[in-house]
């Protein structure tokens, strides 16, 4: 993946090729990225059998800098239009994009323009496939039960505008009418409710069901993306939609439009064990964030951020797989291993409470325990209250918890490298998030600086393109199978591909506005 300042970008099988780039220009190892972007993914002039038939085409909605779409082009799929409201994010995909048309902005001012912009692109063929990943920050974990009874009794519930914004990307499928909708969100999106057009509080479900209307089928399903040979366990909620004959005899069939798990915590014949943590990083320079000569490197990303003397304190004598909160004594002489850990209850309410009784100093020498504390004004030392999985280690033998927007920051969940003094840099995330593997730079077409910060934003907002790709594999398989049927009735013994022409939506399509 990458050693010794080296950069190598796998590409699919289907490829039968890999690159390795040296970062230095002048070195004769070294690839454009871009070069790699335009002329590795089929439809390039690569000679590919792919590339003489025509492309299968895609929209990409709240695309971010262009992650989940690092597995559509390694289908070779083409991307049409993509759409993202935060200017930083869209012009990372603009660089890696080039012949994408980006539509920055509100989804719910742009989607005509979507629309617009894609029939051109299309030329009065039908799109394959409508890929959209709305924002999951706004998805209720509360019981949908409980919240449609209280609508049942007149109570007026205050819902997340956040979710609304799914009814836009559905009103572009509905104009659009494409062969498959494909969303990825949160699993609490199965259990979320919204309003929906007709201002009724309703399952988010249930009104993409409708609104596709009755020539689609299909189902939403919990995916493990570890399952999928990713060095990190990600749990997304992914709805699959479709049109497709040969899709639909599939979910008939096997109850499901998913490929096969290919990996396991406990393998099974047929089933590989998880990637880990330890399996990915090998050969990657040690990091210290005790100073800044140690928390960097001249490895590009290599780097993290420094940790004051308390957190250090507390981070180096946290155990692999264990957190801050359980620390024992620390001292020398002492060294009670004893001390009562910390923990959780439910209160009366049902509400889950960190413990307010965890030691902070040592029951045998009264030294401060190597646990998050808060020093008063007073002088005093107490507890730091938060959620027992802040400052907490991963396993080296697992594979990473899910990376998210703060990745960076030891307080967060899981955050810490399994066996050294500090969090994981942005190098280690584009391994474990499965970013290394494809051809993608993290640059803004703008050429403005690129901020740790949107780095971080973009890979916790989106979905590892290695459990992606087989998933839009057999949708492009399912797809492709539908056409050479389709040949084979109109010209016997032909199985040539062909893009087939666009269907008016249905009369219950939602109109834009």
């Amino acid at each position: 993946r990458a050693q010794n300042q080296f950069v190598a970008w796998y590409l699919p099988k289907a490829f039968g090729h890999a690159y390795l780039a040296c970062p230095d220009p002048h070195c004769p190892h070294h690839v454009e990225s871009q070069q790699l972007t335009m002329d590795a993914y089929p439809g390039h002039d690569t000679g590919d059998t792919m590339a003489s038939a025509p492309r299968q085409t895609a929209v990409s909605l709240f695309s971010g800098g262009g992650i989940g779409d690092l597995a559509l082009a390694a289908n070779g799929l083409e991307v049409l239009v993509a759409s993202e409201l935060r200017p930083d994010r869209a012009s990372v995909f603009e660089h890696n994009f080039p012949d994408v048309t980006m539509l920055c902005g509100d989804l719910a001012v742009t989607k005509n323009e979507v629309v617009r912009r894609t029939e051109e692109r299309l030329h009065g063929r039908t799109l394959d496939i409508l890929f959209a990943t709305p924002p999951c920050q706004g998805m209720s974990k509360n019981g949908r039960g409980k919240l449609l009874q209280r609508v049942g009794n007149g109570e007026r519930v205050l819902l997340d505008p956040r979710n609304q914004l799914i009814l836009h990307a559905l009103d572009i499928a509905a104009a659009l009418r494409p062969r498959v909708v494909a969303m990825e969100n949160v699993p609490e999106m199965a259990n979320t409710i919204i309003e929906d057009r007709d201002g009724n509080i309703r399952p988010i479900l249930d009104i993409l069901r409708d609104t596709l209307g009755a020539d689609y089928e299909g189902r939403a399903e919990v995916v493990e993306f570890a399952d999928y040979g990713v060095p990190q366990r990600r749990k997304r909620l992914i709805s699959i939609w479709t049109r497709s004959k040969s899709l639909q005899r599939r979910l008939a069939d096997k109850g499901s439009l998913l490929p096969p798990r290919t990996h396991a915590q406990h393998p099974t014949p047929g089933r590989q064990p998880w990637v880990t943590i330890s399996d990915s990083l090998v050969g990657l320079p040690k990091l210290n964030a005790g100073s800044a000569e140690t928390a960097t490197s001249d490895m590009p990303y290599h780097r993290v951020p420094l940790l004051d003397a308390d957190k250090y304190f507390w981070v180096s004598h946290t155990p692999e797989g264990g957190g801050a909160f359980d620390n024992q004594c620390a001292n020398l002489a002492c060294g009670y291993q004893g001390n009562p850990t910390h923990g959780s209850s439910r209160n009366a309410a049902g509400v889950n409470r960190s413990r307010r009784s965890t030691p902070v100093r040592c029951a045998q020498c009264d030294a401060l325990l190597p646990r998050p504390w808060v020093r008063e004004d007073d002088g005093s030392v107490r507890l730091m209250s938060g959620y027992t999985s802040a400052y907490k280690r991963m396993r080296g033998d697992m594979p990473a918890s899910a990376l998210t927007r703060n990745l960076s920051y030891a307080c967060s969940d899981h955050k810490l490298h399994p066996t050294q003094h500090r969090v994981l840099s942005l190098h280690e995330a584009f391994i474990l998030h499965t970013v290394s593997d494809y051809p993608y730079r993290w640059t803004r077409a703008d050429e403005k600086r690129l901020s740790d910060k949107t780095v971080r934003e973009i890979i916790g907002e989106s979905i590892p393109p290695k459990g992606l790709e087989p998933i839009f594999a057999g949708l492009c398989d399912g797809l492709r199978a539908d056409e050479a049927e389709t040949s084979s009735q109109t010209v016997p013994g032909s199985v040539k591909a062909t893009s087939p022409v666009r269907q008016p939506p249905p009369s219950h399509a939602l109109p834009l506005g």
